[in-house]
């Protein structure tokens, strides 16, 4: 298996060197050259665990790492650093079928991927014989900075750099990223929004002075954000493990269609969900759920993409994001691999802050249905869940269970539909307590014991006494300062 540019280079890589790279020279994204059948009768995969499922999945896309190599990169991945036995526990609320993925050891799907991405990478590093050390930059809009930040701490021959929006995150998810210990971490706020760490950060790895610059000190810059391949392709395991336990638990039998349901901002999480169903798991509709920034679900709706437009800050912080950036993937994939044509498109976003694609993309763009919930609905959504049915969830995977409901009311479709449920009520505690009727508290730790009092249900361990621990990153910087920062960390 090879990875090509998105973007039309004809440099062709394998999964190693791709994973090392993380952005191609042309500013693309890697795809791979063909998306790998699953190879296997699905339900033969019943019974197993999720490092055995996963063990079926990654070396499709990986087939340039050995056996050996692969289950050493899994089994050290999800092991016990996860408080859940399964690992990713998929359980029944009302009318849908969550998919947990925050049970890692920062409460949020950014686990997922980022438990195995530095595994991936030092392997790819002694594959390739790399000599320069890898600094790992990355911006977030809340919980893959942790997550990057827990997963590459004190990994030998790494530096990781992580930028986050200083007013753009939870209270907890700040403290989560500045109390961050590791003699390789490095973390700042920055003045802006995630869209504008996002670019700064795109723009460090266009830029090849610093790229020689950094070079000359003996450092080669990688990515932890979704725009690196080897982040994308482990997300695409819990898909497959949801479908094998729909028929574990005979929700389902084997062939019958189930709905995906995903709570989107870079849109990394459903891309994943896109290459499962191309893999050949039946998938009937790829639900895209968007906040109030909901620039995805008009595209959905129109072709247009168009981030002329104004920018909230949601109790969804995660999807607080106006620039998909893999989106670019599924452009590339629906026009028929035309390099050209999406490089075209990504040069119209620049310049002009909006695209329309062309009527091939429009006829794929069938199979995802594009919706959104504005606070007052994703607040009503979590109260009502746990008054009626019982289940907790929090800001971003209630915003995916109203547009859930919302696809139901309009289509009719019965199709069973598992959700990702992407974090940790209590990491957005104070959001969710407000929901579910309780009374203001002094600040967001307040918030996570007054909810575990109301609901009693557990508190992660990662979050406890999150602000008793010591603030070691203390930075604010203007997003003019970001590419100055990260050559005076690199020493």
């Amino acid at each position: 298996m090879k990875y090509k540019s998105t973007r039309g280079s004809k440099n062709l890589m394998s999964s190693a060197q791709a994973i090392i790279k993380g952005i191609a020279e042309d500013r693309g994204l890697y795809v791979p050259e063909r998306i790998p059948e699953l190879g296997i009768d699905i339900s033969k995969l019943r019974g197993l665990d999720y490092r055995q499922v996963a063990s079926h999945v990654l070396p499709k896309f990986l087939d340039d790492f050995t056996e050996e190599e692969l289950k050493h990169c899994i089994y050290n991945a999800y092991d016990s650093k996860f408080e859940a036995e399964e690992v990713v526990p998929v359980k029944k609320g009302n009318d849908a079928y969550f998919i947990e993925l925050y049970h890692g050891k920062t409460a949020a799907f950014k686990d997922m991927a980022l438990s195995i991405l530095p595994y991936l990478l030092t392997t790819a590093m002694k594959k390739e014989k790399e000599d320069k050390k890898i600094a790992i930059l990355t911006a977030t809009s809340g919980d893959t900075g942790k997550a990057a930040l827990e997963g590459f701490a004190d990994v030998p021959n790494t530096e990781i750099i992580v930028f986050f929006p200083n007013k753009g995150v939870s209270q907890v998810q700040a403290r989560q990223m500045v109390t961050q210990e590791g003699k390789n971490t490095h973390v700042f706020a920055i003045e802006g929004n995630f869209d504008d760490a996002q670019s700064g950060v795109k723009k460090i790895f266009n830029d090849s002075d610093i790229a020689d610059e950094l070079a000359k000190k003996g450092y080669k810059l990688s990515s932890a954000n979704s725009i690196n391949i080897g982040r994308l392709v482990p997300q695409v395991v819990y898909y497959v493990w949801s479908y094998v336990k729909l028929l574990e638990e005979g929700v389902i039998n084997p062939g019958d269609k189930i709905n995906i349901t995903v709570p989107t901002g870079n849109f990394g999480n459903i891309l994943a969900a896109y290459y499962a169903k191309k893999m050949g798991i039946p998938v009937n509709k790829l639900i895209c759920a968007s906040n109030k920034n909901k620039v995805l679900t008009d595209f959905f709706n129109t072709g247009v993409y168009d981030i002329n437009r104004e920018f909230y800050l949601t109790s969804s912080p995660s999807m607080d994001i106006l620039i998909s950036s893999n989106l670019e993937r599924l452009l590339y994939h629906l026009s028929g691999e035309n390099g050209e044509e999406v490089s075209k498109l990504m040069t119209s976003l620049e310049k002009d802050k909006r695209y329309e694609v062309s009527d091939k993309i429009k006829e794929g763009l069938s199979d995802f249905y594009g919706g959104f919930a504005d606070e007052e609905e994703t607040m009503e959504t979590i109260g009502k869940m746990y008054k009626e049915h019982g289940y907790l969830i929090d800001t971003h995977t209630a915003v995916g269970y109203k547009v859930y409901q919302d696809y139901k009311k309009q289509t009719g479709d019965q199709t069973p539909t598992v959700i990702a449920a992407t974090a940790s009520a209590y990491k957005f505690a104070d959001s969710v307590a407000g929901a579910i009727g309780l009374g203001k508290e002094e600040d967001g730790f307040k918030y996570i014991n007054s909810l575990h009092k109301e609901t009693g249900v557990r508190i992660p361990s990662g979050l406890k006494d999150l602000e008793q621990k010591e603030i070691i990153h203390k930075t604010v910087l203007e997003k003019e300062q970001m590419a100055s920062a990260v050559i005076k960390v690199l020493k």
